[in-house]
């Protein structure tokens, strides 16, 4: 049974393969690993930033509100309570709810929307203190629609900056995983360098060493006439190379002499 024996070109094919292939599952994995954690954590951000806008948006038609009563207190001509929008109002609590419901902070939103139903029921008052002949409606403005209404700005502030906590440990988040991905392509480059650190090895031991050696025999055989006696261990084109060259040099030698025996027949020394 012929043995089977692996040619140069395939060898340093599978050693070239297997360095290629190294590095491209290793760019795969990295790139899948980035790309899966900058979509999830890009999505995270994406809805902080949104959930902070609804925030902004929510102190902002408060304060609005607030200072349209206080409007009203101070012009004796204006009796009415200005509109007010608690639908949208509600509606943006409970988005931020089910915003920070990963997060454990929908508590926040829900102090929110408790302490805006106090301060609207507290607002309501005004029509009936603008009537009253007793009740200064300044006084019932600072000293109890103010109350209710700083409460209501500090838990949005509340609300607010829980938001931007989430916001920062998910950018932090997004950076560990940005470090994480590099670590398998950092990996598998340090392998793919000591595989051609031992393919160099490789190269220079069984093929450019015993080169060497080769070119160096036949100048000794072409110079001095040296019989070239040159072996080493390998199975491929390169030993097979090695034994023709042995082989046509002893042959060249045999020949050589043959002539020499020849020319001494047909010229004898006096």
């Amino acid at each position: 049974m012929k043995e089977f024996r692996l040619s140069m070109r395939m060898k340093l094919t599978l050693s070239l393969s297997a360095i290629a292939v190294t590095l491209l599952v290793s760019s795969i994995i990295s790139v899948t690993e980035y790309t899966r954690m900058s979509d999830y954590v890009s999505e995270l951000i994406a809805g902080n930033i949104r959930s902070i806008n609804v925030a902004q948006r929510l102190a902002g038609v408060s304060n609005a509100y607030n200072l349209e009563l206080l409007a009203v207190i101070g012009d004796d001509n204006l009796n009415t309570l200005p509109d007010f929008d608690q639908t949208e109002f509600l509606a943006h609590c409970d988005s931020l709810r089910n915003a920070l419901r990963g997060g454990n902070r929908s508590h926040l939103a829900d102090s929110v929307e408790y302490s805006y139903s106090a301060y609207m029921l507290t607002s309501l008052e005004l029509p009936e203190v603008l009537k009253s002949d007793f009740i200064d409606t300044r006084t019932w403005y600072f000293e109890r629609l103010q109350p209710v209404y700083g409460r209501l700005r500090s838990d949005i502030d509340a609300l607010t900056t829980a938001i931007y906590d989430d916001l920062a440990r998910n950018s932090a988040t997004f950076d560990r995983g940005f470090y994480r991905s590099v670590i398998p392509s950092a990996v598998t480059l340090s392998v793919g360098l000591l595989m051609i650190l031992l393919l160099l090895f490789f190269l220079l031991v069984y093929y450019v060493n015993p080169l060497y050696k080769m070119l160096a025999g036949l100048d000794n055989y072409r110079s001095f006439g040296k019989k070239y006696n040159y072996d080493f261990d390998g199975d491929d084109q390169l030993r097979s190379l090695n034994e023709g060259i042995t082989e046509i040099t002893e042959e060249n030698l045999q020949l050589r002499r043959r002539i020499k025996t020849l020319r001494d027949t047909l010229n004898p020394k006096a």
